[in-house]
């Protein structure tokens, strides 16, 4: 079950008094000051911003109903199958802010093979799209008319480097590993229950390398959600973690000696 507001505020309240601060002073792994100093505080106005941010806009306005074929753990916005596409854009879509540091991970680091679980309308896709215009993004998405708007969003911003699969993540991601054997960087943003979260994750295991970053979406939404959290990082293969609250980061940097936890304010 989802946390009610009242929880979620006194977990957000935990996280903040205990999390670092967003400086990076005091950081002892190097990997984790550059992450901080280079890519959470990049606070520069790239291209991208400008072409996404309107689109965002205008999704917001536009209320055009659509059946959502919901394979996770539903909206905590709503109980309905139906839904506007500007509730979705404001309720669904990941924010400017997340959506925004997605992408200057993807293009600091580089990254070319890139894996999103959960489209929505696109917006997040695009900015991993425009992170790294060589690089190519399969993205899985279950609700077909959530898919068509995505579609549509790829076509009015000229994105040509996505792959958009449309299916229960139980059914595709395993198919769409195959055509993506190496992956670099995969945000998980779907079923926000505990057994698929972990599956999804025991899934991408092969697939990984020394470099890869796995980014994992509302990692304290609820008690499913951070137990799945608490086991992943628990995993042998990953060797460091940071969490900021709305989003969870793992690395599987094997300079790491020991595995490290990091909670940081963003």
């Amino acid at each position: 079950m989802v946390y009610s507001p009242l929880q979620a505020a006194a977990k957000y309240f935990k996280y903040y008094i205990h999390a670092a601060n967003s400086k990076g002073h005091g950081t002892h792994s190097p990997f984790v000051f550059e992450f901080i100093t280079k890519v959470l505080n990049d606070f520069n106005t790239y291209d991208a911003y400008q072409k996404v941010e309107p689109l965002r806009k205008q999704l917001k306005k536009d209320n055009r109903e659509l059946t959502i074929q919901d394979f996770g753990a539903g909206s905590a916005a709503t109980d309905s199958d139906k839904r506007t596409i500007a509730s979705i854009a404001r309720n669904a879509a990941k924010s400017k802010k997340f959506a925004q540091l997605l992408f200057r991970i993807v293009k600091y680091y580089q990254f070319t093979n890139i894996l999103e679980l959960g489209t929505s309308l696109g917006l997040t896709t695009a900015y991993l799209s425009l992170a790294n215009t060589d690089g190519k993004i399969i993205t899985i998405e279950g609700a077909d008319e959530v898919a068509d708007i995505a579609e549509q969003n790829f076509r009015q911003l000229n994105l040509n480097n996505i792959v958009l699969v449309r299916g229960n993540f139980d059914k595709t991601l395993a198919t769409s590993l195959q055509k993506m054997p190496l992956i670099d960087f995969a945000f998980i943003d779907g079923n926000h229950r505990k057994e698929p979260t972990e599956r999804y994750f025991n899934l991408l295991l092969p697939h990984l390398h020394n470099g890869s970053i796995l980014v994992f979406d509302d990692i304290h939404w609820s008690a499913e959600m951070e137990a799945a959290w608490k086991n992943i990082v628990a995993h042998e293969s990953v060797t460091c973690d940071i969490d900021l609250f709305y989003i969870g980061i793992v690395s599987f940097k094997k300079e790491f000696k020991e595995k490290r936890t990091f909670s940081v304010r963003f």
